[in-house]
């Protein structure tokens, strides 16, 4: 009779194994997926903060090009935490590209006031969800680097 009443005891505890795990396995990825995403956000936000404030003191190399070699030094800034990066870098966060930053000057006359750098297009890609980040995260730094005239 003792024996019994174990095997009955070991079979409610799979029964009720079945019945947590639908509902405590959505609960652990869901927190995984938030704690992704939020790791994620935070890289990117630090590498665009990086960005923005290499931009405020960087020289600006106004010209013909509007600034296409000082847009593409920040943007190499943000990717890969270097202006002039050698060989094949890894980005920051994987999958993050140059055409993913947005440098934006907002000039004082010819010179450059302040430099805006965010993240557009950029898909943060979870178990349950893709989440695109188009304007976030964003920074913005007063220009206070040498301003070349064209």
């Amino acid at each position: 009779m003792r024996q019994g009443h174990t095997v009955r005891r070991r079979g409610n505890a799979v029964v009720e194994f079945a019945v947590a795990s639908t509902f405590l396995l959505p609960v652990l990825i869901g927190v995984w997926q938030f704690g992704y995403t939020f790791y994620l956000y935070n890289a990117l936000e630090s590498a665009v903060r990086n960005g923005a404030r290499y931009a405020s003191l960087a020289a600006y190399d106004g010209g013909s090009q509007a600034g296409a070699g000082f847009k593409a030094r920040v943007k190499n800034m943000v990717v890969y935490g270097d202006p002039n990066p050698t060989g094949s870098p890894a980005p920051v966060v994987a999958g993050l590209l140059t055409a993913n930053v947005q440098v934006v000057e907002t000039f004082n006359g010819i010179a450059p006031a302040k430099i805006t750098v965010g993240i557009s297009g950029f898909a943060v890609r979870t178990f349950f969800q893709t989440y695109n980040l188009t304007g976030k995260p964003k920074c913005s730094f007063d220009y206070m680097g040498r301003f070349t005239v064209p």
